[in-house]
C-alpha cells in the first residue's frame, strides 16, 4: 500500500488549522472568563499546526529527501543513496494537485530529475534528461546521439558492477559529455541494450534515461515523462549506505553532477 505523503500532510495541516481557528472564533474568550482548561485536542491542533505548515511549505515548494531504490544511475547515484531535490528548480506546484503556478524554470539536458512515473504517477523515479521537446534522439550501438551530433564519449576505465543481491557484473566505464554536462556512464562490454532507438521527444514531455545504461528501466522502454509529472531536479546526496558492507559511503555525499 503506498501512501499518499503529500495529502496526508495537507489533510492533518488544515484539520489542526481550521479546529485552532474554531477554537479561537467560539471558544477561546469563554473558556477564559470561565477560566477553564483547554481542551486536550485544541491544545495538540494549535501546538502541532505550525509544525505541518513548516514541513508541508519546504516539502512542497523548497526541497525533499528522496531515497534512490535502484542502481539505475550508477555510477553517479548509488544504491540506497538519500538526495535532496529541489522543488522549485522547475516551477512552483500546488501540493496534491501537482499543478504549476509559477513558472521558475524548465529541465535541461544532463539534469537529474525527480518525477512521478507515467505507467503508476504513485510511483517516484529519478533519471537523468537526455532530451527536452523537439529533440531527436538516437541511441544505438550504446552511442547517444542528439540532433545529428554524437554525444562525446571517453573510455576511463574497466571496473565491476556491485549490486546487493545480484550477480558482480564487468561494466566498462565512460565519461559522457551532455551539453556541457560532464558525468560518467556505465555500459556493459557486451549485451545490454541492443535494440536502436530513434524518436522525437514531443511539446510538453521530455525523455530520460539511467546512467547505467545496461540496467536501466527509462524512457527507451515505458516513453516520455510528461511535463506535469516533473517533481524537481536531484542536487545533493545526504546520506549513502552501502548495504553490501553495512556501512556509510562518506566519499560518496556531496552536490550531484
Amino acid at each position: 500500500m503506498t501512501i499518499n505523503f503529500p495529502l496526508v500532510l495537507v489533510v492533518l495541516t488544515l484539520l489542526c488549522g481550521a479546529i485552532g481557528l474554531i477554537d479561537i472564533l467560539f471558544f477561546a474568550a469563554k473558556r477564559k472568563e470561565t477560566n477553564q482548561k483547554m481542551p486536550v485536542l485544541v491544545d495538540y491542533a494549535k501546538s502541532f499546526f505550525p509544525v505541518f505548515l513548516i514541513v508541508l511549505l519546504i516539502r512542497s515548494f523548497v526541497v525533499q529527501p528522496f531515497r534512490v531504490p535502484s542502481g539505475s544511475l550508477k555510477p553517479t547515484i548509488l544504491t540506497n543513496d538519500f538526495v535532496l531535490v529541489n522543488q522549485f528548480a522547475y516551477g512552483f506546484r500546488l501540493p496534491v494537485l501537482n499543478k504549476k503556478v509559477v513558472s521558475m524554470g524548465e529541465p535541461k539536458a544532463g539534469d537529474i530529475a525527480v518525477f512521478r512515473f507515467p505507467g503508476n504517477p504513485k510511483v517516484d523515479y529519478i533519471k537523468r534528461v537526455i532530451g527536452v521537446p523537439g529533440d531527436h534522439i538516437v541511441y544505438k550501438n550504446k552511442q547517444l546521439t542528439i540532433n545529428g551530433q554524437k554525444v562525446p564519449q571517453t573510455f576511463v576505465k574497466n571496473t565491476i558492477d556491485h549490486e546487493p543481491g545480484a550477480s558482480n557484473l564487468p561494466v566498462k566505464v565512460y565519461e559522457e559529455n551532455l551539453e556541457g554536462v560532464k558525468h560518467q556512464i556505465y555500459v556493459y562490454p557486451t549485451g545490454g541494450a541492443t535494440v536502436d532507438y530513434n524518436v522525437v521527444v514531443p511539446k510538453g514531455y521530455y525523455f530520460m534515461m539511467g546512467d547505467n545504461r545496461d540496467a536501466s528501466a527509462d524512457s527507451r522502454f515505458w516513453g516520455f515523462v510528461p511535463e506535469n509529472n516533473l517533481i524537481g531536479k536531484a542536487v545533493f546526496v545526504w546520506f549513502s549506505w552501502d548495504s553490501r558492507r553495512d556501512r556509510v559511503r562518506w566519499s560518496h555525499l556531496g552536490f550531484i553532477k
